[in-house]
């Protein structure tokens, strides 16, 4: 049975997207069949594997949540084996407010994806900056989530309410839900900043960090924006070993 994983910080810039993404893609190669699911109306991790988000309108993550196709229908290959995707547009907007009345609005997209646990090993979730309903009904439908923090002077910054969220999930919705991992991004070798935050994270939070760091890279912020994971755009860049890095911690240590 597959494990769901979300990617959740509220903060925008920190790494979400590219973790979602690189870690996906870093799990395929280590022949894991993987879904990456898009929940952010942005689209980012639609485009950032390849897919024109322009050629999936009326096929994506909004019509299967309200009921027009079976999420089987919307699921798109991407150019990496054994790594699919469940695209998303703007469209996804709409979900904020044509779901606000509806009883169980939460748990839509856990009902969606129940039935893919089965043909997955793994099913990321890569969650928009905010705490609205997409992010909600994320880590309502998530096995398990991760955070990815910047090792920058804000670091700490929403932290907390993200782990309140996450608290009354557990209480309302969800209380199996467990953190996989707090994962350092950003991180700058030469920057004193990076070390103080990284030995502040983990002196709060301990075990809970991941041993992977993920280092400030141009390969990483170039790659979107030629639709290939950074393994597929230089698989010798240190941004790819650190997700590779990442990917086998979380399969060899038993994380998830």
């Amino acid at each position: 049975m597959g494990k769901i994983i979300a990617i959740a910080n509220q903060k925008g810039g920190v790494g979400k997207t590219t973790t979602a993404i690189n870690l996906a893609a870093s799990l395929a190669t280590a022949e894991q069949e993987v879904l990456l699911v898009d929940c952010d109306p942005q689209g980012n991790a639609t485009t950032g594997v390849g897919i024109d988000r322009g050629a999936v309108g009326g096929r994506n993550l909004y019509h299967a949540l309200i009921g027009q196709l079976p999420v089987e229908e919307v699921i798109r290959p991407t150019r990496l084996p054994h790594l699919h995707v469940l695209p998303s547009d703007q469209n996804l907007i709409g979900v904020e407010v044509e779901f606000v009345h509806l009883d169980q609005r939460e748990r839509k997209l856990k009902d969606l994806l129940a039935g893919m646990k089965g043909s997955f090993h793994y099913i990321l979730l890569d969650c928009p900056p905010s705490l609205g309903i997409l992010t909600v009904s994320a880590l309502v439908a998530a096995d398990h989530y991760i955070v990815p923090l910047q090792c920058e002077y804000f670091a700490m910054e929403g932290l907390a309410n993200l782990l309140n969220t996450v608290r009354l999930i557990r209480f309302a919705f969800n209380p199996s839900l467990t953190m996989a991992g707090i994962l350092l991004t950003m991180f700058d070798t030469r920057n004193l900043l990076s070390h103080r935050v990284s030995e502040e994270v983990r002196r709060h939070f301990g075990a809970k960090v991941f041993n992977t760091v993920i280092p400030r890279n141009v390969r990483l912020s170039e790659s979107p924006s030629h639709g290939l994971p950074v393994l597929l755009y230089d698989i010798r860049s240190r941004g790819a070993a650190a997700y590779m890095e990442l990917a086998g911690e979380i399969m060899r240590n038993g994380r998830v």
